[in-house]
């Protein structure tokens, strides 16, 4: 007689993938994490000692506001721009404090080119972080600088852009 197997909680609700955490893990490399909420984007620098993880660094999308962002805008902290102006400040922070080049964990969200989750890599690529990945995957630069938009959001992206890199 055959027994039921029990699917654990966490993969039941969509929210790990055991294996490929167990893969991320073996590695003993510290990861960096990009998850998407209904707001905002979420990035942190992961260190893993014996399965427990400790973030080391922690950013959300919300401190673009700091920068520069336009209040009026605060509407779309989740959008191609806010993503890869996160990974941008994620890879200046993780370059200042020294610490050792992570390798990227998207956890269980569909991994397709040139959207949000592209646009942070490259962003955290641009900022000086060495991560290997293929061109063609990254979304335009003009979507990335967002000339897309209702409003041309070129001059401040660019205005973001280099008030990171003052920090």
């Amino acid at each position: 007689m055959r027994m039921k197997k029990t699917i654990r909680r966490r993969r039941k609700e969509c929210k790990t993938d055991y294996l490929h955490r167990l893969k991320l893990l073996k590695s003993e490399k510290p990861r960096l994490v990009f998850r998407k909420t209904n707001t905002s984007i979420i990035a942190q620098y992961v260190v893993s000692d014996e399965a427990k993880d400790k973030i080391v660094i922690g950013i959300t999308s919300k401190k673009l506001l700091k920068f520069g962002w336009p209040e009026k805008m605060k509407g779309s902290l989740k959008s191609l721009t806010a993503s890869y102006l996160t990974g941008y400040l994620m890879g200046k922070q993780i370059q200042k404090q020294k610490l050792e080049n992570p390798i990227v964990d998207f956890g269980m969200l569909r991994v397709l080119h040139k959207t949000k989750l592209f646009a942070f890599l490259k962003g955290a690529i641009d900022s000086g972080l060495d991560i290997a990945c293929q061109e063609e995957a990254f979304p335009e630069e003009e979507r990335i600088k967002g000339e897309h938009l209702k409003e041309d959001f070129t001059k401040t992206f660019d205005k973001i852009k280099s008030s990171i890199d003052k920090e």
